[in-house]
């Protein structure tokens, strides 16, 4: 199972890489009518016979064109001369009016690059925890019964962060130490997110089927979705950033520390109290 979910993880990645170069061509010049999937430009000295139709992208016209134009996603630009007989229909605002929480002017094209960065970056936080099972294991102990104290050493890190560059950078021996600390701190981040995505999910997927537990991951495929979903929210998007970058890199700091090294100054644990029960699912290949 574990070399399935690599395959298909590669395979998301060339999908990803794809859509993302397709988004970003360059505008494709044209000489007759059509369906086309992404920018087209008529040039000032070109006819083009038939209706025109775009998805994801835009249309700049230059020329003339013997039909209708049709933009569904985009915007439609004549140029100064240019000539459509037909008629011009643009549908990327009425996208966005029915989306209300999307900006007026944003196009397709720029939520699939958007939709593409955050699918990239869930398969990176999917291969840690694939590659560091234990550890996001111990990071989502951490993040479960200490909430609170992965936040607050995730702001203390992230704080520190800059007076440790600088005094690696002053002391001139310790520049080969400070790609170190970003990568550091970098794995610190995709650990605790792999945690809170595998706790989320499995509070979702707990809540929809009681009596079933799900797979870590499975778990973790669902909590990136409510991840993702949330970081793209234009008002509380970046909020939901912050909050899941210092508590996941709290809780990665605190995966490298034994619990009672943290907890001794806590109030002791009543007589007669048992321990506290493991963590719910199927055990992880260590």
């Amino acid at each position: 199972m574990k070399y399935l979910a690599l395959v298909a993880i590669v395979a998301l990645c060339i999908f990803a890489g794809s859509l993302g170069r397709a988004s970003a061509s360059a505008p494709e010049t044209i000489d007759h009518g059509g369906t086309y999937w992404q920018s087209i430009i008529v040039r000032p000295d070109q006819e083009v016979r038939g209706d025109i139709t775009v998805f994801n992208g835009d249309a700049d016209i230059a020329g003339t064109v013997d039909g209708d134009v049709n933009v569904y996603g985009g915007t439609i630009t004549q140029e100064p001369g240019s000539v459509i007989t037909g008629h011009t229909n643009e549908y990327g605002e009425a996208w966005s009016s029915a989306l209300p929480w999307l900006p007026a002017n944003a196009t397709i094209a720029h939520e699939n690059a958007k939709m593409m960065s955050l699918l990239a970056y869930s398969v990176v936080v999917m291969l840690v925890f694939l590659i560091f099972p234990v550890r996001v294991r111990t990071a989502l102990d951490r993040v479960e019964h200490h909430p609170g104290l992965s936040a607050a050493v995730g702001a203390v890190a992230l704080i520190a962060s800059v007076p440790i560059a600088v005094l690696l950078f002053i002391s001139f021996v310790g520049w080969p130490l400070i790609p170190l600390e970003i990568v550091a701190y970098i794995a610190g981040v995709l650990i605790g997110q792999a945690a809170l995505g595998i706790l989320i999910g499995r509070r979702l997927l707990e809540l929809m089927h009681p009596r079933h537990t799900p797979s870590p991951l499975m778990a973790l495929v669902a909590g990136l979705v409510v991840i993702c979903a949330a970081e793209i929210l234009p008002v509380v998007g970046w909020m939901v950033t912050a909050l899941v970058c210092l508590v996941g890199l709290g809780a990665a700091i605190l995966a490298f520390i034994r619990e009672t090294t943290f907890m001794s100054a806590a109030t002791p644990v009543a007589a007669g109290a048992g321990p506290r029960p493991p963590i719910g699912g199927p055990p992880m290949p260590a």
